[in-house]
């Protein structure tokens, strides 16, 4: 049986890269997003077999129950979950507006601890080893990757309640890592630094340059950067590793 992935957020940016990537090496990948993209609706065009993807938001616990049933129904389980939706609201915390905070921690934490949790709930169901640790033919070690960023752990002014959920969902890895590690689930995150998707589209340039002075390898990251990292960490060359956050922002933190 083929692979199934799962990633929230995949209509563009670091989403739509993943999906990408993850068709290209032969998954069966299911998405959702608050809006589609012309390029989510071609690679649809282009792999009806192997894309499922609906549209709604990522907060909304019910549908995000409903949507994981169904694609267990259609793929027949899930061995890879990555959270990767968010939104982000830019502003000094003094004046950041109630209804801005519930956006991005239902989103960023709760929709993305919702959506863990119900993938894992298949993921315990299925064999995908036996009692001395040795992984299945079918899939390798089933997986879990949130996506985090660099502000959880480097700060940024005018996001730190942005920096804050990015900051529980790597301590939600961390714990669950150990929860699941019995289980034979690996949970990691990966902190990507600025990159050249629509958020950074905003920056001025004199902040924009500044964020490439910074970064020893010269430049802003593009989605693939990432992608790559995860491709990786759902693999079987990454069987072995869990609990760890990935920073990914070409050494700026360094």
């Amino acid at each position: 049986m083929p692979v199934t992935s799962v990633i929230s957020g995949g209509s563009r940016g670091l989403g739509l890269a993943v999906v990408e990537r993850l068709l290209e090496r032969g998954d069966c990948v299911a998405t959702f997003s608050r809006s589609g993209s012309a390029a989510l609706t071609s690679l649809s065009d282009r792999h009806p077999e192997r894309l499922h993807a609906e549209q709604f938001d990522a907060a909304d616990s019910d549908a995000v129950r409903a949507f994981v049933s169904r694609v267990t129904t259609r793929f027949g389980g899930i061995d890879h979950c990555i959270a990767n939706a968010a939104v982000a609201h830019e502003g000094v915390t003094a004046t950041i507006r109630d209804d801005e905070i519930d956006a991005m921690l239902n989103v960023n934490l709760r929709g993305s601890i919702v959506l863990v949790r119900e993938c894992v709930r298949q993921m315990l169901i299925r064999p995908y080893g036996n009692e001395s640790g040795h992984e299945s033919a079918r899939s390798g070690s089933p997986s879990v990757v949130v996506v985090s960023s660099v502000v959880a752990s480097q700060g940024s002014p005018g996001l730190a309640v942005y920096a804050a959920t990015k900051a529980g969902l790597e301590g939600f890895a961390i714990s669950l890592a150990r929860e699941l590690g019995p289980r034979g689930i690996r949970v990691n995150a990966v902190a990507p630094g600025f990159l050249e998707t629509d958020l950074s589209a905003s920056l001025s340039e004199g902040n924009r340059a500044r964020i490439v002075r910074r970064t020893p390898l010269g430049r802003l990251g593009v989605p693939a950067d990432i992608a790559g990292a995860i491709d990786f960490l759902t693999g079987p060359r990454a069987a072995f590793i869990t609990g760890q956050i990935l920073t990914i922002d070409g050494g700026a933190a360094g």
